[in-house]
């Protein structure tokens, strides 16, 4: 991908190793299991979680969530009582004087079709909101996710302007998705800036929210998308978002393919809120990533 200011290929993101899923995979799994024998003890703190997905497809791919087990994890929020909303909506409650006990935000990150054609209508069927994260380069065609041999397809502009503002409302993910620390500072200010001026123009209203591609960001990034005049930012970085949490800043766990039901009640209750062991050498070694909170 070259576009615009992006020429350096240290900015270009990609999967894990497959074998690394695995292995991710069984540190969830263990995770989550000493989460259940001592979820009795753990303190319930009041705020607001947010959880992010990809692709909700039959897709054999890393990032795709099956529709079976979507349903199975909307179906368990509906059934436990959580308010359920998109991510602007979410960081607004933080501020609110009584939020409500259990706060979900929804994300999904990069815009695929299957979101709208397997995720929106169990959304609907549960009156849930949730944020669209979309890189407008490749909506528009002129980058593709280089992640993808062939990559499977996204919400067209048409898609977008006529589903934002239901059940789904997009927002802001730079324009061709990539690793923003190696840029130079003219090439960062431009996907983070024009990403957010392109899609105003689009749905005609105001973005409010951003999400750093990969949640890699330091210090600079979050400085950029400040001056831009985002007043919402998502991280990867697992953890809680309280009343005092950097609104530019906020944590996010992510919803894997492999997960079980165990496991996404246990990142709802607070049993994957630090990193997975080596996950800051590993993104620091593979993307100069700052250490994680910076």
């Amino acid at each position: 991908m070259s576009v615009g200011h992006r020429t350096d290929r240290r900015a270009q993101l990609s999967l894990l190793p497959s074998p690394l899923y695995v292995l991710k995979a069984a540190l969830t799994g263990a995770r989550s299991q000493a989460w259940l024998v001592r979820r009795s003890s753990v303190a319930k703190l009041a705020g607001a979680r947010l959880l992010f997905y990809h692709r909700v497809s039959e897709d054999r791919d890393p990032l795709a969530v099956t529709p079976r087990r979507f349903r199975e994890q909307m179906d368990f929020l509906a059934s436990e009582g959580y308010t359920v909303v998109d991510v602007v909506e979410a960081a607004r409650l933080l501020d609110a004087p009584s939020p409500p006990p259990r706060v979900v935000g929804l994300s999904f990150d990069d815009g695929y079709l299957d979101v709208a054609q397997n995720a929106l209508p169990v959304l609907a069927e549960h009156g849930f909101t949730a944020t669209v994260f979309i890189a407008t380069g490749a909506v528009d065609g002129s980058v593709t996710f280089d992640w993808y041999q062939n990559p499977p397809p996204l919400m067209a502009w048409d898609d977008i302007i006529a589903l934002d503002g239901g059940r789904l409302r997009f927002e802001a993910h730079t324009i061709t998705h990539p690793n923003l620390l190696p840029l130079d500072a003219a090439a960062a200010e431009w996907e983070i800036a024009t990403s957010k001026q392109t899609l105003e123009q689009r749905l005609g209203r105001r973005v409010q929210a951003f999400c750093y591609p990969a949640g890699l960001f330091g210090p600079r990034e979050r400085r950029l998308v400040a001056q831009a005049g985002y007043e919402v930012a998502v991280s990867c970085e697992p953890g809680l978002n309280v009343s005092d949490t950097d609104r530019l800043a906020l944590h996010r766990n992510a919803v894997d393919a492999r997960d079980r039901l165990l496991d996404f009640r246990a990142k709802l209750g607070g049993g994957h809120d630090s990193p997975l062991p080596l996950r800051g050498l590993y993104r620091r070694l593979r993307y100069s990533a700052p250490p994680t909170g910076a």
